[in-house]
């Protein structure tokens, strides 16, 4: 479903987006935010399961997070802005309301832009709220346990205009915008983990028509999830406006999405603001940022994935470094692992390995060494990226063996699992010199120190071993011919010098 148009009617999508901040303590209360791997109940307090007398205590780091996504977005920052309670009583929510921001947030009016998009998605406004707790049912017994644990956690709630058109415009915000709140160390951004959650607002209307009555699918957790659900609902609505003679109409209401089934499913009637009674927090004051505070909070900003992007491409493309290899590694800092309250990561991201990597060294050559053998070698062991397996010193060590001709690029590739698999304190010369690895070269003829005599014996015996090998080559199929070089260079460490060994293997099968 690229097109603007379905069948004759517009699509039109808006995207509220329950971000949970990377903070160590939760929103309004000392208590320390929990990982799924916490037992029930073990990271609450008083405040989150909401026992009488207690009072919501402002977390700044929350804030600081908060700010920086604002700015990131390109929003004017509420120099005052307040808390409201949201009531509604549900059994995850120990109060019997929410502290959120619903009449006067603390950033509106921002933009959003990604290159994939083509256009400017307005930001309607960014609010700080409460999580709830997580309720556990049991449909056996028809119980439900209660685990306070999420309770209380702080979260962004980012609204945008109903600026989309389609499911895939729809897809590439939340995707580009878990790129960017990474990058800001304000969130991890994983919906599986339910760290990003989207409740996505549809409407169908023909072209001219005021927009038709929107549907809010909640709690989405998975963006092939949220496609999947705006698709199903254009049909569903499409279905009922298309129905002949028939004067039912689209009702406004809440649904969900059932993975199972592929389709959305009927949760409630859609609740409008005087359903929630809304009301001034009364324990908590007015928010006040100075300019001050936030330019101070614009200045500690990580750079964001546009700009990074950017100066990557102008510093190295002239180096043979193309934009899909920068995308392979900004691509790796997407997923790495984020700290807590925006701290500075002592573990360096990809793109820092990289550019560390290639100081006062060729950058096509070194991107080439960490995305084909560096990650292809981590994947094959199944491991993440980390510049904890390699360090920068360790790699740069290993380019310079290669660069002087100290190590062939097989015996590099060796050396290289080597340290991935059995990791030493040990210099990378010594741990080459262990190995025998190294090289010994002539300095006039820059070869390899193997022998004509040694290197024609290992080629006769590469003949022996691969008969059918050898026989295709006979047979015209000469890209075989590397299979054959590839069992001489294991039998020779990697010294051999890969030209010479493919002189002397082509002499010998045309004797």
């Amino acid at each position: 479903m690229s097109r603007w148009l379905v069948d004759g009617w517009q699509v039109v999508i808006g995207i509220e987006t329950h971000v949970q901040i990377k903070s160590s303590q939760k929103l309004f209360s000392r208590a320390l935010t929990s990982a799924l791997n916490h037992p029930p109940n073990t990271r609450c307090n008083a405040f989150d399961a909401a026992f009488p007398g207690t009072l919501p205590r402002l977390n700044r780091k929350c804030l600081d997070l908060a700010l920086r996504a604002a700015l990131a977005l390109d929003c004017s920052v509420n120099q005052c802005s307040s808390f409201d309670r949201k009531h509604y009583f549900y059994s995850d929510q120990p109060a019997g309301y929410q502290i959120t921001q619903h009449y006067s947030p603390f950033a509106v009016n921002g933009r959003f832009t990604s290159p994939n998009i083509g256009f400017p998605i307005r930001i309607k406004q960014i609010q700080l709220e409460q999580d709830t707790a997580k309720s556990i049912t049991n449909t056996r017994t028809r119980t439900a346990l209660i685990d306070l644990n999420r309770a209380g956690t702080g979260l962004l709630e980012i609204v945008t205009e109903p600026d989309f058109r389609t499911p895939e415009q729809a897809a590439e915000y939340v995707r580009s915008l878990q790129e960017l709140l990474r990058a800001l160390g304000v969130s991890d951004g994983n919906m599986e983990a339910g760290s990003l959650r989207c409740d996505v607002n549809i409407s169908i209307n023909r072209p001219g028509e005021p927009p038709g009555t929107r549907c809010e699918v909640k709690n989405i957790n998975s963006v092939k999830f949220m496609v999947a659900a705006i698709e199903y609902e254009i049909r569903r609505q499409q279905s009922i406006l298309e129905t002949p003679g028939s004067t039912q109409r689209v009702s406004q209401e809440t649904r969900r999405f059932d993975p199972d089934s592929w389709r959305t499913i009927k949760m409630r009637s859609k609740e409008d603001a005087p359903d929630y009674r809304y009301m001034p927090d009364p324990n908590l004051g007015v928010l006040v940022l100075s300019e001050k505070h936030v330019e101070a909070v614009r200045r500690a900003m990580p750079p964001l994935p546009a700009s990074t992007r950017l100066r990557l491409l102008r510093t190295y493309s002239s180096s043979g470094v193309t934009e899909n290899n920068i995308d392979v590694l900004m691509n790796l800092d997407v997923v790495r692992d984020i700290t807590y309250d925006g701290a500075t990561d002592s573990v360096i991201g990809a793109v820092a390995y990289f550019e560390l990597c290639a100081e006062g060294r060729d950058p096509k050559s070194v991107m080439n060494w960490i995305i084909h053998n560096f990650l292809g070698q981590l994947s094959a062991l199944g491991k993440p990226f980390s510049s904890k397996y390699i360090t920068v010193a360790q790699m740069g060590q290993l380019l310079d063996l290669i660069i002087t001709k100290q190590m062939t690029r097989p015996s590099a590739k060796l050396l290289l699992k080597q340290m991935l698999v059995s990791p030493s304190d040990l210099a990378v010369k010594q741990l080459a010199e262990n190995m025998d690895l190294l090289s010994t070269v002539d300095e006039h003829s820059k070869r390899s120190s193997i022998d004509d005599d040694s290197l024609r014996d290992v080629c006769m015996r590469s003949i022996d071993a691969l008969p059918a090998e050898v026989a295709a080559i006979r047979a015209g199929k000469e890209k075989v011919i590397n299979i054959v070089i590839g069992w001489i260079m294991r039998q020779t460490k990697g010294k051999a010098d890969v030209d010479r060994a493919k002189d002397i293997l082509k002499e010998l099968l045309h004797q």
